[in-house]
């Protein structure tokens, strides 16, 4: 009887002392000086009402159809997940994440998402707003004062209506060839030092209307580098990705060129070799997993991830100088079809990487599809955000995608997605 109590004594200390010892490693995990999303409980952001979809068997049986029959029958590479508040609805991994078909994609391996890394440094940038450390009308000559744009702020970095020039075309237009040029990567302190040097002209007037351009968020990058006086890769772990749990997402380096999970070309599948603008960051370069970037979408459903009046800018037209569907909040795209449906979301394309990050506010749904071997078709999943909000375009699109299979062109696609459909209620 004394050695069973003497064991189960020596049992409850070992796991008492194993338990603080694993709080203490995440506690020294999330310690930053930075201001950071670690008061967010991913946990409890979501009550029984928000997980709850009626027709879900419906639904979830499109989805499955749309999976089969775009993903599995036209060899899509990459993850994909679709989740209803914190609870996946669908889930699916396909291909490799390395040449001769080697390391099979799953769960855990992380994927460029390419410019929805956008919408993760705007959050980042936006954190940096909240705790006074920056401001949205700050020019960007208040940071860099040789900066020859003194109306650029930083908010219409965000909101992409800076006018500044497109760096990867930039890059081409110099003549003669800059000494950086002659790198094996360039930086986003060289686009920057590129700007100052030769102060091209703006491709619009600054702030008169909405051009999308990778050089506002690669400079982003480098405003967080100098208020946080941190490098990028390590400021994003410590104000996003560490306090949120995406344990399997990073910014990538070079020495990351070996290892990182490679992007293909479409047949072949050959690897897409790196180019010299492969290391600029901010606009891009941010490798994850379709749940780890759930989390980030959670997150964002919760009331205290941003100050309100920051949150609701996120997701508000910011260029309305011509009247159409389409707009661009800060860091988030959006798609106004009336004044009740607006689906916010961003896409991505970088050399054999495509991705879709749809983030549905009324409906509190996830949308997520990297990938990771080129095809036009991984933007249709943002399609099915149709089965969720009272979006009668995205319906339509997913009911022309799938019509292109041979599965729906003989009735069972099409049936399917004609149930869910005719049973959604608003």
């Amino acid at each position: 009887m004394k050695f069973l109590l003497r064991t189960f004594f020596l049992l409850i200390l070992s796991f008492t002392l194993f338990s603080c010892k694993k709080d203490q490693t995440i506690d020294e995990e999330l310690k930053t000086a930075l201001p950071n999303y670690g008061n967010i409980d991913l946990d409890n952001i979501f009550n029984r009402k928000d997980n709850h979809l009626d027709n879900k068997d419906s639904i979830v049986s499109a989805i499955d159809n749309y999976y089969k029959n775009v993903w599995e029958k036209g060899d899509l590479w990459g993850g994909f997940l679709v989740a209803k508040g914190d609870k996946i609805l669908y889930e699916g991994y396909r291909g490799y994440a390395q040449g001769d078909s080697q390391q099979p994609i799953n769960d855990t391996m992380a994927l460029h998402v390419a410019s929805i890394s956008k919408t993760l440094t705007a959050m980042a940038t936006l954190k940096l707003v909240e705790a006074g450390k920056l401001k949205l009308d700050d020019p960007l000559t208040q940071y860099f004062p040789k900066f020859p744009y003194p109306k650029v702020t930083v908010f219409t970095l965000l909101s992409q209506r800076s006018g500044l020039p497109k760096y990867e075309y930039l890059i081409e237009k110099i003549t003669p060839a800059p000494p950086e040029m002659s790198q094996k990567y360039l930086s986003n302190q060289d686009i920057l030092n590129l700007l100052i040097q030769y102060k091209p002209e703006l491709a619009r007037e600054t702030d008169t209307g909405f051009m999308y351009c990778n050089t506002n968020y690669a400079l982003l990058a480098l405003l967080i580098e100098k208020v946080t006086k941190t490098p990028f890769p390590e400021a994003m772990q410590q104000i996003i990705f560490r306090p949120l749990a995406m344990k399997n997402t990073y910014i990538f380096k070079e020495k990351d060129t070996v290892t990182a999970a490679k992007s293909f070309f479409q047949r072949g599948p050959k690897v897409y070799p790196y180019d010299r603008l492969d290391l600029i960051y901010g606009d891009k370069n941010v490798y994850t997993t379709p749940r780890d970037l759930l989390n980030f979408s959670k997150a964002m459903f919760a009331k205290n991830f941003l100050r309100s009046d920051l949150q609701e800018q996120v997701f508000a037209p910011h260029s309305n100088e011509r009247p159409g569907v389409n707009n661009y909040g800060l860091g988030f795209r959006m798609k106004i079809f009336d004044e009740n449906s607006k689906l916010t979301y961003h896409n991505g394309w970088w050399h054999g990487t495509n991705s879709v990050f749809a983030h549905l506010l009324k409906s509190n749904v996830t949308i997520i599809a990297i990938g990771n071997k080129y095809s036009s078709r991984v933007y249709s999943a943002l399609a099915l955000s149709g089965l969720f909000e009272n979006f009668p375009y995205e319906r339509e699109k997913f009911r022309k995608e799938m019509e292109k299979t041979d599965s729906s062109k003989n009735g069972s696609g099409a049936d399917t997605l004609q149930k869910a459909n005719d049973s959604y209620s608003e």
